[in-house]
């Protein structure tokens, strides 16, 4: 007899705000760059960022009413070249339609010189309590390279801004990104990257691999033959140096990416690895309220008129409680297995909806093509838990991970059907 699950109302949101100063050169997100001077209430693009804003409040109006939010990120593109106004004032559209739960992580990413210090004043009034700095690097050349518009200095000030703010008690946390494994990078450069970040008293920082993605102009040069990335043995070098350093300084790496002091953990992220719903509204945004990824058209003038089909013929079904299904089996597996606490099989089948039966004629076959991980010491098992090992499995995390995208594939059709799920 299959599993029974029940599925959970969401309670985190997501908002798209695509418009940023520039697009950088290894950026693929579906964005809207208006020049170094835009802002949203006055200046350049500022009369499209309030024409999106009505859409995106009109989408927010759209959804079906739920539970208090106990997450709320708001991201980009740029979101802090929104006023402090725009930005209360969807808090206060979320509040109203939904409720935000007393104590709630309200997230704003934020770009070095897009804001000042009174700028963050009044965010942090507006209810903004952690923020997430895309920094990216400390190094000028570096972000001129990286099509970057702020300059090291501009991320210093912001940095000792944000620290400011955490150290009064009037912002809950920040964060900052990073970006690793840059064309010629060495070492020694990235050791330096790694102790400025760290002078910051940063409580949590994202590291990212740079990913040449389609249509980037990185990915015009690498065509060319003029982008001269790291080799697999230096960027593994890089990797294990990020995960030493910063484990001797207090952060712990709880997720591929992510690694954090105690308690400033990013809630709103730990949402989608733990395979919950969540809301997002916005242009390009994914949302997964009742356990079906959508994602919204990618382009101003698509997203509009995907909000005026809503508006005349109903929502979209995975938006709709009544198609509530649990996210697929596949799903959970890979984004549970990027956190530190890795995963027990049976349990995540079972929770998807998969009988005993099906979970004894299946998950062999991913154990038997995961033994090599394990025999190379990239994954370990820990009771009924199976967790990358760390720097070594998080480093060749995507070794397994293509592993269980290959048993996914040979699985029978019809085998991951999903039983209905009972009412909360």
């Amino acid at each position: 007899m299959a599993a029974v699950r029940r599925v959970v109302p969401p309670r985190s949101a997501y908002l798209h705000i695509p418009f940023c100063h520039r697009r950088c050169y290894y950026c693929d997100f579906a964005v809207v760059p208006l020049g170094d001077k835009a802002g949203g209430h006055s200046g350049p693009g500022s009369a499209s960022i309030q024409a999106y804003l009505k859409d995106l409040q009109r989408e927010i109006a759209l959804s079906a009413c739920g539970p208090p939010l106990t997450t709320v990120y708001i991201g980009g593109g740029t979101p802090s070249l929104l006023s402090p106004a725009q930005i209360r004032a969807l808090l206060d559209q979320l509040r109203q339609h939904f409720g935000i739960q007393a104590g709630a992580e309200l997230t704003l990413e934020m770009d070095p010189a897009s804001f000042d210090s009174q700028d963050l004043v009044q965010l942090l009034d507006a209810g903004i309590n952690r923020v997430s700095l895309g920094g990216q690097s400390f190094d000028d050349v570096v972000l001129e390279q990286l099509g970057r518009r702020h300059r090291r200095h501009h991320l210093l000030e912001a940095c000792r801004w944000l620290n400011q703010a955490f150290q009064r008690g009037d912002l809950s946390s920040w964060s900052l990104d990073l970006i690793q494994n840059l064309p010629e990078q060495s070492l020694a450069d990235w050791d330096q990257q790694l102790v400025q970040a760290l002078a910051t008293d940063v409580p949590h920082l994202s590291i990212y691999d740079l990913s040449v993605e389609p249509g980037t102009v990185f990915a015009w040069r690498q065509r060319q033959g003029d982008l001269e990335l790291p080799q697999d043995d230096r960027a593994a070098e890089l990797i294990e140096h990020t995960t030493s350093t910063l484990r001797q300084a207090g952060l712990a790496r709880y997720e591929i990416s992510n690694y954090a002091r105690p308690g400033h953990a990013s809630r709103h992220n730990r949402v989608y690895w733990s395979s919950s719903g969540w809301w997002a509204f916005g242009m390009g945004a994914t949302s997964a309220p009742w356990g079906e990824r959508f994602a919204r058209p990618r382009t101003r003038q698509a997203y509009r008129a995907w909000l005026d089909d809503q508006q005349s013929t109903g929502l979209h079904p995975s938006l709709l409680r009544e198609t509530a299904t649990p996210l697929p089996l596949d799903d959970c597996l890979l984004v549970g297995l990027r956190c530190r606490e890795g995963l027990d099989l049976e349990a995540q089948a079972r929770a998807a909806g998969w009988s005993e039966a099906l979970c004894r004629a299946h998950l062999p076959a991913l154990q038997d093509r995961w033994q090599p991980a394990l025999e190379r010491g990239w994954l370990q098992r820990q009771g009924r838990r199976l967790r990358l090992t760390d720097p070594l499995g998080m480093t060749l995390s995507n070794q397994v991970l293509v592993e269980l995208l290959l048993w996914w594939d040979s699985l029978p059709p019809g085998v991951v059907a999903q039983s209905s799920p009972e009412e909360p």
